[in-house]
C-alpha cells in the first residue's frame, strides 16, 4: 500500500458506521431530518457526491458547489464524517453530447451510450480531461475542509466499463504492448502468431480482440484481460496524484468489487495505490450464499494485507438488479456486516442512506427505507449501529491469521475459463470457494490470500486451477513443500506460463514432478457424465488418466467407474516434511470435505471446535475477539467456546474477548 493511513478525524479509534448519501435527490429541507435520523441510527460518516457530475458542473466549466458546501456544512455541524466522491463515475448529458468518442465500444463495435452509468472509455484523452479537471477543483475546494475525511476516487472502477475495444483502446493497448514485450518479435513469440498465419510486422496491425471470424487468438485475450485492469488502474493512480498534490494528509481509497463472478479487475495488483482498501459486497442467492460472503471479506482483508479495511457498500435487504430481489431474513443485515467485520473492516456501510422514490434503484433497500423510521428495517439499523459503537474498542486490531490458505490468483481466472479450451463448464471462483466451504464445514479457519502473499505462513496451502504457473513461481512452490510446507492442487493446474504457452512434456506441466505423476490427455465430462471415486465420491466436469511417476506418490481416491476406473483421482505426494497433492475432478464442497479432511490429517491440522459445532459457525479472531458466526436457521449452544451466553441465536453473531 502507498501508506497505512486510515481516515482523517480526531478521537480515539471506533467503527465506523453509515452509507452513501445522496442529499442532490431530496428537497433541502429533508436534510435536516437525514442527519437527524443519522445520528439516531449511530452514523458517523458517510460517502458523498458519487454520482453528482451533472450537478456540480451543469455545462462546461461552470460549476455549482453551493449544495454540496451546503451538506459538506451540515454533516460536519452534526459530527457526521465525509468520504468524499470525486464525481467522475458517470459523465453528464452534456459530455457525451459534446464528444460522443468518450463512449465505449463493445466486442462487435456497437457503442454502448449514455443512460445509465459508466458510459466512458478508460483510455479516452477527452475524458480523462474533463475528469480530471472536476478533481482538481473540488481537491482545492475541499482540501481544508473539517468534515473530510477520505477522498473516493470515482466510484466501483469497471464495473460496467473495463473491456472497451475502441479506437482509444486500441492505441492504449499497443503502447502497452510496446512496454511489456519492447519488440514485435517478442510480441509474436508470446501470442504464438505463427499459428494461422497472425504474424504481425507493425504494430499499427495490433487491435483488441474484437470479434473475428473465429477464436480470437488467446494471448491477445489474456493481455487485453490484463491491459484493460491496468488501464482502469492507471486512470486510478491520475487522480490519486492529483488529490495527493492537494491534500497530503488525505488518505484515498475506491470500492472494489471483491464479490461472486466479478473478475476484470486484478485487485491484489490495485491495492498498492491506495491508502486503504475499501470493498463492495452483494449476495447472491444460493445454498453457499453466506460462505462467499465470508470467502469475499476473507480475500477482501488478505489483499489489504491485514491492516484495515472498509466496507463501502453492501444492502440492509433486498437488491434491485437480481432476477428476484427478496429481502433478508431477520437477524441477517447484522449477521452479514458483523462477519465482514470479523474478517478485518473497520467500517461498515451501506448502499445507500435514504431510499430513493426514482431512478434505476428505486427498490434497492437502504437505512433509512420507503416505510421510514417506523419500521422493522430501521430498527435493525440503530440495534446494528448500537453494537458497532461497544465493539469500538478492537478498531485496528488485525485478523488473526490462519494456518491454511486458499490461494486466489486472477490471471488463472482468466486464463482457465478462456475459449477454445477442454470445456467450458469449468468455474475458477466456483472451485476456489468450494474449498473454503469444506474448510468451514470442517471447522477449520482457511485465509483466502493473493498469490503474492508470503505461503510459508501457513501449513496447508490450496491452489484450486493455478491455471497460469511460471518458471519462478513453480520453483517457489517447489521450495514450499521441500521447506514442510503441503500443497494441495487440483485439476487444469500448472498447464501454461504467463504466456499462456502450455508446458511440454505431459501435465500438469510444471508442477508435474512436484506432484510425481504424469497425464497424457484431458478427459472432460459431459453435463450428463458424473465418475464415481472410490471413496464414495462423485466428480464432475473433469477427470484426468493419471499415471505416478514417483514410487512415493500414494493414491487417496481412485476413479470407480467408466473409462478411469482403477485409475488415481486423488494423489499425495510426500517431500520430507511437506507433501504436495492433486484432486483430478471437481468434487463440489461436499465431495471435498472428505478430501480435505484426510489431506489436514496428514499435514496434522486439525479444528479446535467441539465436534458437535463443526460446520454449524464459523469462528474468526481479530486480536483478543473471537468471532462466532452461526451457520444456521436455527439456535445454537456455543458454550465450550467460552461465550458469556450460552445460546447463539439462528443467524447470530458472537463476538467476545477469548
Amino acid at each position: 500500500m502507498s501508506s497505512p493511513r486510515w481516515l482523517r478525524r480526531d478521537g480515539a479509534p471506533r467503527l465506523e458506521f453509515g452509507a452513501d448519501y445522496n442529499p442532490d435527490q431530496w428537497p433541502r429541507d429533508v436534510w435536516d431530518s437525514d442527519v437527524r435520523h443519522m445520528r439516531e441510527a449511530g452514523v458517523t460518516i458517510v460517502s458523498l457526491a458519487i454520482f453528482s457530475w451533472a450537478k456540480l458542473e451543469p455545462a462546461d466549466g461552470e460549476f455549482d458547489f453551493a449544495w454540496l458546501d451546503d451538506a459538506m456544512d451540515l454533516l460536519h455541524a452534526n459530527g457526521i464524517l465525509v468520504d468524499l466522491a470525486t464525481a467522475t463515475a458517470s459523465p453528464p448529458p452534456w459530455l457525451t453530447a459534446a464528444h460522443p468518442s468518450i463512449l465505449p465500444v463493445d466486442r462487435l463495435g456497437h457503442t454502448i451510450w449514455p443512460g445509465g452509468r459508466q458510459q466512458w472509455r478508460p483510455t479516452s484523452p477527452i475524458f480523462r480531461r474533463y475528469a480530471l479537471r472536476l478533481v482538481s477543483v473540488l481537491a482545492e475546494r475541499y482540501r481544508d475542509h473539517p468534515a473530510l475525511a477520505a477522498w473516493h476516487v470515482s466510484n466501483e472502477l469497471g464495473c460496467h466499463n473495463i473491456y472497451d475495444y475502441s479506437d482509444d483502446a486500441a492505441a492504449a493497448f499497443r503502447g502497452w504492448l510496446r512496454d511489456r514485450y519492447v519488440t514485435l518479435d517478442e510480441l509474436n513469440d508470446a501470442w504464438g502468431t505463427a499459428f494461422w498465419a497472425q504474424r504481425y510486422t507493425d504494430w499499427a496491425e495490433i487491435i483488441p480482440p474484437r470479434l473475428a471470424a473465429t477464436h480470437p487468438n488467446p494471448g491477445q485475450q489474456l493481455d487485453f484481460k490484463r491491459f484493460s485492469s491496468d488501464a482502469l488502474k492507471q486512470y486510478l493512480v491520475e487522480e490519486r496524484t492529483i488529490l495527493r498534490a492537494a491534500t497530503p494528509d488525505v488518505p484515498i481509497t475506491t470500492n472494489f468489487m471483491v464479490m461472486g463472478e466479478t473478475k476484470g479487475m486484478d485487485y491484489a495488483d490495485w491495492a498498492s495505490e491506495v491508502d486503504f482498501v475499501s470493498n463492495d459486497h452483494y449476495r447472491q442467492p444460493g445454498p453457499q450464499s453466506l460462505d462467499e460472503l465470508s470467502f469475499s471479506a476473507n480475500l477482501t482483508g488478505n489483499i489489504a494485507g491485514g491492516r484495515p479495511w472498509f466496507l463501502m457498500e453492501h444492502s440492509t435487504s433486498a437488491v434491485n438488479w437480481q432476477p428476484i430481489n427478496v429481502p433478508k431474513k431477520p437477524g441477517e443485515l447484522a449477521r452479514d456486516s458483523l462477519l465482514h467485520v470479523a474478517h478485518g473492516a473497520d467500517a461498515v456501510c451501506f448502499f445507500q442512506w435514504r431510499q430513493s422514490r426514482a431512478g434505476a434503484e428505486k427498490y434497492h433497500s437502504a437505512m433509512l427505507p420507503h416505510a421510514g423510521t417506523d419500521s422493522d428495517l430501521f430498527r435493525a439499523v440503530k440495534s446494528l449501529g448500537d453494537r458497532l459503537t461497544s465493539l469500538s474498542s478492537l478498531a485496528g486490531t488485525p485478523r488473526t491469521r490462519a494456518r491454511a490458505a486458499i490461494v486466489f490468483d486472477w490471471p488463472s481466472w482468466w486464463a482457465s475459463e478462456l475459449d477454445s479450451h477442454p470445456t467450458d463448464r469449468l468455474r475458477y471462483r466456483q472451485e476456489a470457494l468450494d474449498w473454503y466451504t469444506a474448510f468451514l464445514d470442517l471447522g477449520v479457519r482457511a485465509d483466502v490470500v493473493p498469490l503474492s502473499a508470503p505461503l510459508e505462513d501457513y501449513d496447508v496451502v490450496v491452489a484450486p486451477i493455478l491455471h497460469v504457473v511460471p518458471a519462478d513461481l513453480a520453483k517457489r512452490l517447489d521450495a514450499y513443500v521441500s521447506a514442510g510446507g503441503h500443497l494441495v492442487t487440483t485439476y487444469f493446474s500448472g498447464i501454461v506460463d504467463e504466456h499462456d504457452h502450455v508446458w511440454l512434456g505431459g501435465y500438469p506441466g510444471a508442477l508435474r514432478d512436484l506432484l510425481g505423476i504424469r497425464i497424457e490427455e484431458f478427459a472432460p465430462l459431459l453435463d450428463d457424465e458424473s465418475a464415481a471415486l472410490s471413496n464414495g465420491t462423485v466428480g464432475t466436469v473433469w477427470t484426468d488418466r493419471i499415471d505416478l511417476t514417483d514410487e512415493s506418490t500414494e493414491v487417496l481416491a481412485s476413479y470407480d467407474s467408466g473409462e478411469m476406473s482403477g485409475r488415481p483421482a486423488v494423489t499425495r505426494r510426500p517431500v520430507g516434511n511437506g507433501s504436495a497433492a492433486y484432486v483430478s475432478t471437481r468434487l463440489g464442497a461436499t465431495g471435498l470435505t472428505p478430501v480435505l479432511s484426510t489431506l489436514l490429517d496428514r499435514a496434522n491440522l486439525h479444528s479446535d471446535l467441539p465436534v458437535a459445532l463443526r460446520g454449524q459457525v464459523e469462528v474468526a479472531q481479530r486480536g483478543d475477539f473471537r468471532f462466532v458466526v452461526n451457520r444456521t436457521d436455527n439456535p445454537l449452544d456455543i458454550t465450550e467456546l467460552g461465550a458469556p451466553e450460552p445460546t447463539l441465536a439462528a443467524r447470530g453473531v458472537a463476538v467476545f474477548r477469548a
